[in-house]
């Protein structure tokens, strides 16, 4: 109904619409702006007016083309911050834009939904790519046959329980350096290389949500050595709360043995190796390459 009203509204003439986003987080938290002049509210979210906020003409084609425009607006502690865009907290980050009549709030039209894409920072204000539903559709689906397990740990297709007893650790870090290596204790329990691949999760202090991937998991100086592929983008502190998942290495022996979830393994153990386009036939028994003595 709102939407007729709105049609309705434009054909006058005589215009009071302006534009609102709102921006989810993958962490959940939601941010509201809008280019009026005021505050508005609906859909259970403020859109705050003071952020500088502005969008370029969206980009739209009919077929499965990917739509696309891009956001502008200044960086402010309390709005979107250079800390954040840093750390990587808008990363992926869901937006849907409205084109709204301020006067009745209840009149309003979705113009656009999708996800951040690239953001570019310089001189106090952000640029942001804003992706359309469509470029999901640019993403390679279906199986792999390959030998290794195809599947991401502990997702619907491998249905392993991450949050049982001994794939996990939850504790605070003894030490710190560059922000991708983490001084553990012994870790009693774990053997070495157990989480190499797994996850790294960060729970308390000014890193708080942020998460990456292990590279590798290792005794040192009589410590447990845990390095992340990549620096987290805001520091983490020792003595802050963090949680290690363990890792997989995606071979079958390692579903079968490590995690006893071979029911649900998606590679093709079976599958012949690059060697086997050498196979010639032969009459011989054997076909070990030793003598047929």
């Amino acid at each position: 109904m709102g939407v007729d009203e709105l049609h309705v509204h434009l054909a006058t003439g005589l215009t009071t619409v302006a534009r609102c986003w709102a921006v989810t987080r993958r962490d959940g938290t939601r941010y509201g702006f809008t280019d009026h002049d005021r505050d508005l509210s609906f859909d259970g979210l403020v859109f705050r007016a003071d952020t500088g906020l502005t969008a370029m003409a969206l980009q739209q084609a009919t077929g499965l083309s990917v739509d696309n425009t891009e956001a502008m607006g200044a960086l402010r502690d309390d709005a979107l911050s250079e800390a954040d865009i840093e750390a990587g907290r808008f990363d992926g980050a869901e937006v849907v834009s409205w084109l709204v009549n301020w006067r009745d709030t209840d009149q309003r039209r979705m113009m656009f939904r999708g996800s951040i894409g690239e953001i570019r920072r310089a001189n106090g204000a952000f640029h942001a790519e804003l992706r359309g539903l469509t470029e999901m559709l640019n993403r390679p689906v279906g199986r792999v046959f390959q030998a290794p397990c195809s599947a991401v740990l502990g997702d619907a297709a491998c249905g392993a329980d991450l949050s049982e007893p001994g794939y996990f650790h939850e504790g605070p870090a003894l030490g710190v350096e560059e922000n991708r290596s983490f001084r553990f204790g012994d870790l009693t329990g774990f053997e070495a290389g157990w989480f190499q691949r797994g996850r790294f999760e960060v729970l308390s202090g000014a890193a708080e949500g942020l998460s990456g991937s292990i590279k590798r998991d290792r005794f040192w100086n009589g410590e447990r050595l845990i390095e992340l592929w990549e620096p987290l983008g805001a520091p983490v502190a020792a003595g802050d709360m963090l949680r290690l998942f363990a890792g997989c290495d995606k071979r079958f022996e390692t579903c079968r043995l490590k995690f006893n979830n071979i029911l649900n393994f998606q590679g093709f153990p079976d599958i012949p190796e690059e060697d086997w386009i050498m196979v010639h036939p032969s009459q011989a028994k054997s076909q070990s390459g030793g003598s047929r003595r």
